[in-house]
């Protein structure tokens, strides 16, 4: 580094007054970007080691140099649709209305023997929005694509009928678009398809950007938290699966685990912290959920 230092002032002062200014201008911004990049790590660093113990960001969730906004027909989707939208404050909404504007752009919408519609792009970018929104880290990578069908389809994957599924190597969501409104519908019978399946897509790429997300530090940690104290307590786990609370498809695998008792939470929050109140903080501080209803 040194050697590199004093060739770059030797040649320095070879160069004319006019070339001189614009090299040293272009010093200063490398060096600026150098500086900004070691302070950038520096903060990462420290605030992983502050969730370690407090598991939430160390100073903000939402800065946005440039909030985008909806359209008045689509924000009037997510009034009628989304309850958790309306029970924000007007703050609030517009950084919701940013990161769904953001998710719509980014995302490519498939329809499958049907049109895809506004209503369509709004409810489904909705139901990530929302499960991320108490997070700084709401860009979800493993969804590049949505392949929205009018009901239940069939499946290559596994040669059977769906309603959803998660297809990581193709980085798509698979959704039954009649099951998604019932999700919405029905907004107490502990099911809403979209909410499942965003949450394996949320899963997995958390899981594959551990080191480098403190939005994923606080998911992961608390998630692994609740598995290891259902683990250690046996007679939690055992109220959990009698209590029949918790529809018994949790119980396949750690991934359906997760998406059901997440899909609980979204749904009836009031009778899971009633019944589990161990397990719904555990869950709460998973998502960094501070918001009215919750």
């Amino acid at each position: 580094m040194h050697n590199l230092l004093a060739i770059i002032l030797q040649h320095k002062q070879e160069l004319s007054p006019q070339a001189e200014l614009v090299f040293n201008a272009l010093l200063f911004f490398i060096i600026s970007i150098a500086f900004f990049f070691m302070l950038f790590k520096l903060f990462n660093f420290i605030e992983m080691a502050y969730i370690e113990y407090v598991k939430k960001h160390l100073f903000y969730n939402h800065l946005y140099v440039i909030k985008k906004k909806l359209s008045n027909e689509r924000k009037a989707i997510l009034r009628q649709k989304i309850k958790f939208y309306n029970n924000l404050s007007r703050k609030h909404k517009s950084y919701f209305e940013h990161r769904v504007n953001r998710t719509i752009n980014r995302t490519e919408f498939i329809g499958k023997e049907l049109e895809v519609n506004d209503e369509m792009k709004v409810v489904i970018s909705a139901t990530l929005v929302k499960l991320t929104f108490g997070l700084r880290d709401y860009k979800i990578d493993s969804v590049e694509r949505i392949l929205i069908y009018p009901e239940e389809f069939y499946s290559r994957t596994n040669k059977n009928y769906h309603k959803g599924e998660f297809n990581f190597g193709y980085r798509a969501l698979v959704l039954s678009w009649k099951d998604v409104l019932h999700g919405y519908h029905v907004e107490d019978d502990n099911l809403n398809l979209a909410v499942h399946e965003f949450i394996h897509a949320i899963h997995f790429y958390y899981m594959n950007v551990r080191k480098r997300s403190t939005s994923s530090a606080i998911f992961l940690d608390s998630y692994y938290e609740l598995t290891q104290d259902l683990d250690t307590n046996s007679n939690l786990k055992e109220e959990l699966v009698s209590s029949k609370y918790i529809r018994e498809y949790a119980f396949t695998n750690q991934f359906e685990f997760l998406a059901v008792i997440i899909e609980t939470f979204i749904e009836t929050p009031q009778e899971f912290r009633s019944q589990f109140p161990e397990i719904y903080n555990k869950v709460k501080g998973m998502l960094n959920f501070n918001f009215k209803g919750y």
